[in-house]
């Protein structure tokens, strides 16, 4: 007879990323600090630190015993094509036993790794997993995926139908309709996009930020060696001076209407490049080596919605998440939405009815501040509330995106 499986309980050990660089196009006057950077080597990076960071609290940990590594990547062409979780755990010199897997689901990918990790470890097929991701998007625009085949001449046989998905709207567009069902001004975006900066300047002159930031070193096109270990994206006069940085945020237009437009780029995440990775383990095997976790995995979801609408979707997977923690709105201690624009996370505010200045709203800043490197923004914010909770010892936190398709995902942890 087969051995039974039993349930295993999922705890979280360690998460890292790299600091955040701003996007920046080749000709461009001024490009972001990881624009010449490859992306292999930037996740290859993440995965060696975060293994040596494991191996240092737990000499007996063995690489070897990872089961997988999975990561999600929007654009999988250039040096992010050819499956990169699997070159990138090469990279980083992990042993060749150690498989690696790259997922698309748009901004979900990266917490669709997590889930996944978490999921296999916790049905007994497997002890330790690696979930991470990436987005160099200074080097790939979203779409490139499909543009390249097109401008390769290679045949792109489209559906004729296609416009029955309702996929293909920019979500800037989505961001707007959002802001009108739910009745948000320009002047409540502007002031959430004034206070994402403010936390994420806290949280980096606090030493947060830098506590689990990897450094990245790497040769640019001049030939130089550049270390890259300080956020770029952060705008400090949003805490020094914002009486001044909330009104050139109101100068700001709109960019996707025509007129009247309130998503600005004050009020939406910025382009950027950057990395990230978490290891999970089995409660059971982290408790055999003695390492401490961050958190513990209570509960995960995923869920559709309309997909041009798109960014609300995370409102049915959180209620699934909570359901099946069997926990409320009211036991979380983080609310980590994540800030592809300002419009939904403060939609889910109203909806679950949170005062949207409520502290527990990404209390390290959000993707506003920092940028949404889009595959790796899913483990770069998981890893943000994971730290938060365990260096405050808080209880309970859940963590929501929104995606292209209107697919929302979310996932609850118990702070340890």
């Amino acid at each position: 007879m087969a051995k039974p499986r039993h349930l295993q309980e999922v705890v979280v050990v360690d998460g890292v990323r790299s600091a955040i660089g701003k996007s920046g196009w080749k000709g461009m006057q001024k490009r972001g600090m990881l624009a010449e950077a490859s992306g292999q080597d930037l996740m290859a990076c993440m995965l060696k630190g975060l293994v040596d960071r494991v191996q240092k609290k737990s000499p007996k940990f063995n690489p070897g015993e990872i089961e997988d590594v999975l990561l999600g990547c929007l654009s999988q062409i250039g040096e992010q094509g050819g499956n990169i979780g699997r070159i990138a755990s090469l990279l980083a010199d992990l042993p060749d036993s150690v498989p690696g897997a790259t997922i698309n689901r748009y901004c979900n990918a990266g917490l669709t790794a997590v889930n996944m990790a978490a999921t296999t470890l916790a049905t007994g097929a497997g002890e330790i997993m690696i979930a991470g991701g990436v987005e160099m998007m200074s080097h790939y625009r979203m779409g490139s995926d499909i543009q390249v085949a097109i401008d390769a001449g290679y045949p792109v046989f489209m559906s004729k139908d296609l416009e029955k998905t309702r996929m293909f709207v920019a979500q800037g567009f989505s961001a707007e309709m959002v802001a009108e069902k739910y009745k948000l001004t320009k002047e409540e975006m502007d002031k959430f996009g004034l206070w994402s900066q403010q936390k994420a300047t806290q949280a980096q002159r606090s030493g947060f930020y830098k506590q689990h930031i990897v450094p990245f070193t790497f040769t640019n096109e001049a030939g130089n060696s550049v270390t890259v270990d300080v956020d770029e994206t952060i705008r400090p006069i949003c805490l020094d001076d914002p009486k001044k940085a909330l009104a050139d945020i109101t100068k700001l237009e709109g960019r996707f209407k025509p007129t009247g437009g309130t998503v600005t780029a004050g009020n939406s995440s910025q382009i950027v490049d950057g990395s990230a990775a978490c290891m999970l383990m089995s409660e059971e095997k982290a408790s055999q080596l003695g390492l401490e976790p961050l958190a513990r995995i209570v509960s995960t979801a995923i869920a559709g919605d309309d997909p041009y609408l798109m960014l609300t979707a995370p409102i049915p997977a959180m209620e699934k998440a909570f359901k099946r923690a069997g926990l409320t709105i009211d036991k979380m201690d983080c609310l980590e939405w994540n800030e592809a624009f300002a419009s939904p996370p403060m939609a889910f505010a109203k909806h679950f009815g949170v005062d949207m200045s409520d502290p527990r709203i990404n209390p390290t800043g959000g993707a506003i501040a920092l940028g949404h490197p889009i595959g790796a923004s899913g483990v770069l914010w998981f890893n943000e509330m994971c730290h938060w909770l365990h260096r405050n010892k808080k209880k309970y936190g859940i963590f929501a995106l929104c995606g292209g398709g209107g697919i929302g995902i979310a996932t609850i942890v118990e702070g340890l």
